[in-house]
């Protein structure tokens, strides 16, 4: 890829979940497109510190890693603070840390609702709320949150989960009609099963079920999800606001 086909270019955008999976994956690809990063982790590994090393000199922008637990309140307005004492324009936010606890309707606990809850949606939309108002100075920006085909199918025994997930999308449609006439985008995806961490746990035979309902016959990789989620932070969509787009593979 050549450097005038970085469709990130000169741009500034803001990650979370950057550790492994999904996240991962968005990170490499935004920073192979230009974009300078600050990458988003609920803690620090040696691990991670050098991957973004070699991948800031590898693609030459800059990566300010930012560690902090998305249960803290506290935690998520230091991170902020930071950001705003970098005094970047901030062009894209990328809400994609998250979490389920898997469990039928009527052993789903209040509290285990609560917590689904508070990492999955009330964190990040306050997160969101501290970063749209920097872009507000711009009046420019593309916000893509990360829902799932559980809040708009159903998946039993993700109560939690596609209750959180759904929450989400109704946050998207809000904040896409509220946010436009300052120039800020609103979008979401909706992954289907998606090879990471989360989905290697599952039973075998609920991965065959899951695999039987999809066209395409195979689970979607990491990269596949990011690379929509570059199209919807770059330029390309300049025109998209409001959407929940299923990355699913044709799952039925």
């Amino acid at each position: 890829m050549t450097s005038n086909s970085k469709l990130l270019k000169g741009k500034t955008a803001i990650i979370t979940g950057c550790l492994k999976g999904i996240g991962r994956a968005t990170m490499d690809l935004f920073a192979q497109n230009g974009a300078d990063i600050f990458a988003c982790c609920q803690f620090e590994s040696e691990e991670f510190k050098h991957h973004i090393e070699v991948l800031s000199k590898d693609t030459c922008v800059l990566i300010y890693p930012l560690y902090f637990d998305l249960c803290d309140s506290e935690q998520i307005k230091t991170a902020i603070k930071f950001i705003r004492s970098a005094k970047r324009n901030i062009d894209v936010l990328v809400n994609i840390a998250g979490m389920t606890q898997d469990a039928l309707f009527h052993m789903t606990t209040i509290d285990q609702l609560k917590k689904i809850f508070e990492v999955n949606f009330f964190s990040q939309i306050m997160f969101t709320q501290y970063v749209t108002k920097l872009m507000l100075q711009n009046k420019t920006g593309s916000v893509i949150n990360i829902s799932s085909i559980s809040a708009i199918d159903g998946n039993m025994g993700q109560l939690s989960y596609s209750s959180s997930k759904a929450a989400i999308i109704g946050a998207t449609k809000t904040m896409s009609i509220e946010l436009a006439p300052y120039g800020i985008r609103v979008n979401a995806l909706a992954p289907g099963v998606i090879k990471t961490d989360m989905t290697a746990n599952l039973p075998i035979d609920i991965l065959d079920k899951q695999l039987g309902k999809i066209k395409l016959k195979y689970f979607g990789f990491p990269l596949e999800v990011a690379s929509s989620i570059l199209f919807l932070a770059s330029d390309m969509s300049s025109y998209i606001t409001g959407q929940i787009i299923r990355i699913d593979g044709g799952m039925q």
